[in-house]
């Protein structure tokens, strides 16, 4: 793992770089070279926990960024850019501009499964990584940094872009280790030249239904229906 190849593309250097070593270091890694030593040990070498600290610093700094950009959103509208920029696929994406896959350390079984390329590691290897940063030197440099890196991201972000409730609500599934939804046209009303879709949404035990003047229109407002249950926090006016 060459840290200081990585510093070079990241655009940081660190004053400890046992910090950015142990974001580096997936759990695969510490089990397999660290077995015998206490699990306190263990967990000490890998990057899990960095993770969970770096998740709510880059929610907080990208929170803050998006209240900057767009002073006059509405909550809703802030949530669900948010809820883009954070998402694995966009951090999957930024860490591999990064190149965070080359530098990290993973256990023969990861290695050899494409650990390197799998998006969930490395969306929270990007997480620990920004964890490390804001242990290294604090909020300030943690934010410059989420500014620089996300940068392209902030560029493509917009209020009336980010209204995409079906993939809002496949990713909090999928964070819940549930299935994501199947959608079904149900029935169909009126005329042929201005008929009503009507569309189910299922996951799980669960559904919710939405109607549009399109299939995708009532598939988005289904998935609206099914947000409004899980976080009606996140939900905004959806026009069809």
């Amino acid at each position: 793992m060459e840290l200081a190849k990585f510093e070079n593309i990241l655009g940081y250097t660190f004053q400890d770089p046992a910090l950015l070593e142990r974001a580096l270091t997936h759990r695969s890694w510490a089990h397999e070279n660290l077995a015998g030593r206490k699990d306190t040990e263990i967990r000490a070498a890998e990057n899990e926990s960095f993770e969970f600290v770096g998740d709510s610093v880059l929610g907080l700094a990208i929170a803050e960024q998006l209240f900057q950009h767009f002073p006059d959103a509405s909550e809703g509208e802030l949530t669900l850019m948010k809820h883009r920029l954070v998402s694995t696929t966009t951090l999957a994406r930024i860490s591999e501009g990064l190149k965070v896959g080359d530098s990290m350390r993973l256990g023969r079984g990861e290695e050899k499964t494409g650990g390197r390329q799998k998006k969930a590691i490395l969306a929270d290897a990007l997480e620990a990584v920004i964890a490390a940063v804001f242990f290294d030197r604090g909020y300030v440099a943690v934010r410059s940094l989420i500014s620089t890196v996300f940068a392209a991201e902030f560029r493509k972000v917009t209020p009336q872009d980010s209204v995409d409730y079906k993939s809002l609500l496949q990713e909090i599934l999928q964070a819940s280790r549930v299935s994501g939804p199947f959608y079904s046209l149900v029935r169909t009303e009126g005329q042929p030249h201005e008929r009503t879709f009507f569309v189910e949404a299922k996951w799980d035990d669960c559904r919710a239904e939405g109607s549009g003047s399109t299939i995708k229109s009532a598939e988005m407002m289904a998935a609206c229906e099914a947000l409004k249950t899980l976080q009606p926090e996140a939900m905004i006016t959806f026009e069809t």
